[in-house]
């Protein structure tokens, strides 16, 4: 009896492991930070080179309208790959702290691998500085955006004096950091809260983040906003690997974003946005602060 489970014990563990390394499509999630069509556009020069690298036969992009969408995606196993903001990566692992390996974050040209919220406001709205947007609209970018508002939600009480629905009028979210910037353009929100590197001219929206991307796109007028308030520096996000791939996939999509920059850097510069030289090694401790934060503000 002993024997028999035994055997079927290891003939299980045999099927699982080669159904594991059977991996012939790999799935990667765009976070909906920017419209489908211009993400999709960055991504797709990834697909036939990453196949090459890791001998799926197909490379698959999921689009969705939110980062809410990606996050699940990644718990359940439906994507395998994403390159979100800490904070997502802090949604994830305290749901499941095994879902998912940050294993790269991006590099500025002076080595930094941060950023920061940049809250800005129309420059014909005689707002100049954090204390006079007292009694104004907020716009957030997203529930579960690191810059666009954990980071703000933290640092911005303690900047003001006062809980933030105490001190806005009115709070709401812009539905992702390009809708949130044209909102406030538009006059939906007197200030909204988005991101970018803080190096380099803000008057070229900075060398990377939403605002350089909106410059970049001919979307943006920097001439059009001020900006508010910077916060602190927060981590570069992290490149997301599922952990339901196989070992020896996951070493090899690693890999491969990890030369991506001087194999191909035009491609590697579309994927990640622009302003950034490199791709660094990163893991769970890099995130751990934000990590707390999110335990803190939102619980998960």
């Amino acid at each position: 009896m002993i024997r028999t489970l035994l055997l079927a014990s290891v003939a299980l563990s045999m099927s699982s492991a080669a159904f594991a390394q059977d991996v012939s499509v790999l799935r990667i999630g765009l976070d909906g930070g920017e419209n489908e069509a211009d993400q999709l556009r960055r991504s797709e020069c990834v697909a036939e080179p990453l196949k090459a690298a890791t001998g799926v036969s197909e490379v698959q992009f999921f689009p969705s309208p939110d980062y809410n969408g990606v996050i699940q995606g990644l718990l359940g196993g439906t994507i395998d790959i994403a390159i979100m903001g800490a904070s997502s990566y802090a949604a994830i692992y305290l749901q499941d702290e095994n879902a998912v390996d940050p294993v790269l974050t991006t590099q500025q040209e002076d080595g930094s691998t941060g950023y920061h919220t940049i809250m800005v406001a129309r420059a014909d709205s005689g707002i100049t500085d954090l204390p006079s947007t007292e009694g104004k609209t907020l716009g957030f970018a997203d529930p579960d955006s690191t810059s666009g508002y954990l980071i703000p939600s933290v640092a911005l009480p303690t900047e003001l004096g006062k809980p933030i629905d105490e001190f806005y009028a009115e709070t709401g979210f812009g539905g992702g950091h390009e809708n949130l910037v044209l909102g406030v353009l538009d006059g939906q929100f007197d200030v909204g809260t988005t991101f970018g590197s803080g190096q380099g001219e803000f008057s070229e929206g900075y060398t990377s983040g939403n605002l350089r991307i909106m410059v970049d796109k001919g979307l943006l007028d920097m001439d059009d906003l001020v900006e508010v308030w910077q916060s602190p520096i927060i981590p570069n996000g992290p490149l997301m690997v599922s952990n339901k791939l196989p070992a020896d996939m996951k070493e090899k999509v690693t890999a491969f974003f990890k030369g991506l920059p001087e194999a191909d850097f035009e491609c590697f510069d579309a994927f990640t946005a622009g302003g950034y030289t490199n791709f660094v090694d990163a893991d769970q401790t890099m995130y751990q602060t934000i990590i707390d934060a999110r335990r803190s503000v939102i619980g998960s």
